[in-house]
């Protein structure tokens, strides 16, 4: 990565950070003014925002789609607790792999976006790709990973994820020889 590229990255996370803070915020100060006073403790008094941050490690899942949000809310349900409103942002440290909101339910869905990737994607020996070094899954699986992104950010309500009915976090692992995965959990809120 050249200086160039390097700072406008670096521009961008840090505004992201900013707009992640002001969105907790401005949660917990519509929280505050909504919410009903039943004592004079919550008359007037703003909640203080609060921060919480985990690193999961999870074990290596063989190449497709696998369903995490049990594994994740079991990992940071402790934390998660303490959030009466606010956001979790969910980062996967790896460029091989994505994360992605999607069905819970059908284990076909999973099974068909798999199927889909592999088809829009070409890999093998007579693919296309100068990245070859790591194998020839590699390329391939780094474009997967750009497809569907490597962050997710999720309201938190009443200590809990709130994700709809049918919506769970996956972890796609677009890798033949799978490694372990980390992700950076960090919740804000109220």
């Amino acid at each position: 990565m050249n200086s160039r590229s390097g700072k406008q990255f670096l521009s961008f996370i840090c505004t992201c950070c900013v707009i992640f803070s002001i969105t907790a915020f401005l949660c917990s100060w519509i929280i505050v003014r909504l919410k009903p006073s039943t004592t004079t403790e919550d008359q007037g008094v703003m909640a203080t925002p609060k921060w919480a941050q985990k690193t999961i490690t999870l074990t290596p899942h063989k190449r497709g789609c696998h369903l995490i949000t049990s594994k994740i809310v079991k990992e940071i349900e402790q934390d998660l607790s303490g959030f009466k409103c606010g956001l979790a942002h969910f980062l996967l440290q790896h460029t091989s792999a994505s994360l992605t909101l999607n069905e819970n339910y059908d284990t076909d869905v999973r099974d068909d976006t798999e199927t889909f990737l592999n088809k829009i994607v070409p890999e093998g020996r007579s693919a296309p790709w100068k990245h070859t070094l790591e194998g020839p899954d590699d390329m391939p699986a780094h474009i997967k990973s750009s497809m569907f992104g490597c962050s997710l950010t999720v309201p938190i309500t009443d200590g809990r994820l709130n994700l709809g009915t049918w919506q769970g976090i996956w972890l796609c692992e677009h890798r033949d020889y799978p490694t372990p995965r980390k992700i950076v959990v960090t919740m804000n809120g109220i």
